[in-house]
C-alpha cells in the first residue's frame, strides 16, 4: 500500500489548484516579470477567491501585454476601457487602473536603481520565512511584516496592496512558506 501524499487542504479543489500549490505557492520567486505579475494578480483577488484569479491567469497575461511593464505603463484610457469589456479578466475599473499605476510606479523604482526582487527580498534578508504550521487555522491573514511592506508600497504609490493582499503575495512568491508541516511540498522546495 502506497503512502498517502498530504497537501495543504486549501488546494484540493482540482488539479489547477494542486499544480499551483505544488509548483508555485511558497516557492521562492526572483524573476521581475513574475514578481510584478503576482503583485497584480493578488490585488485582482481582493474580495474574491484565489481560485477565480487562478482560472484567469492566462487571460490576464494576454490582456496585460505578457506583463510587459513598459507597455502597461502606457495604457491609454481607451485601452483600459477596452479591458473592462474583457470577460477573461476581473472587470473592475479600480483594479485595472491599479495595474497601470503599479507599472508606472514600478518603473520609477527601476529609475532609482531598485528592482522589485531586491526591494522585496531585502525585507526578509533574502531568505524565505519558513513557518511550521500544523493546521491551516494557524496561518495568519496578515503579519506585522506584511503591514510594513504594504505601508511602504503605498508610499511608493502602488495600489491594491493592503496587508492581507501583501501577505498572500508573500506566500505566492515564496517570501513566506506556509505549507503545513505535514504537506509534501514542505520538504520539496529548495530553501
Amino acid at each position: 500500500m502506497a503512502d498517502k501524499i498530504y497537501r495543504c487542504e486549501w488546494c484540493l479543489k482540482d488539479q489547477d489548484y494542486i499544480d499551483y500549490h505544488d509548483n508555485v505557492w511558497g516557492k521562492p520567486e526572483h524573476d521581475e516579470t513574475k514578481l510584478f505579475e503576482f503583485l497584480n494578480l493578488e490585488g485582482a483577488q481582493a474580495g474574491l477567491s484565489w481560485y477565480t484569479v487562478l482560472k484567469k491567469m492566462d487571460n490576464y497575461k494576454k490582456a496585460f501585454a505578457n506583463w510587459d511593464v513598459h507597455k502597461i505603463a502606457k495604457f491609454s484610457d481607451k485601452k483600459k476601457s477596452k479591458l473592462l469589456e474583457n470577460p477573461g479578466i476581473i472587470r473592475n475599473k479600480l483594479k485595472v487602473n491599479a495595474v497601470v499605476t503599479n507599472a508606472q510606479n514600478y518603473l520609477k523604482m527601476r529609475e532609482e536603481g531598485l528592482t522589485l526582487n531586491d526591494y522585496l527580498w531585502n525585507f526578509v534578508d533574502g531568505q524565505t520565512i519558513n513557518n511550521k504550521w500544523e493546521k491551516m487555522s494557524q496561518v495568519p491573514a496578515q503579519t506585522p511584516l506584511s503591514q510594513q511592506i504594504s505601508k511602504n508600497l503605498r508610499k511608493r504609490g502602488f495600489k491594491f496592496i493592503g496587508p492581507t493582499i501583501v501577505y498572500a503575495y508573500m506566500q505566492a512568491i515564496g517570501m513566506v512558506d506556509d505549507h503545513l508541516i505535514s504537506c509534501i511540498s514542505k520538504s520539496s522546495f529548495p530553501k
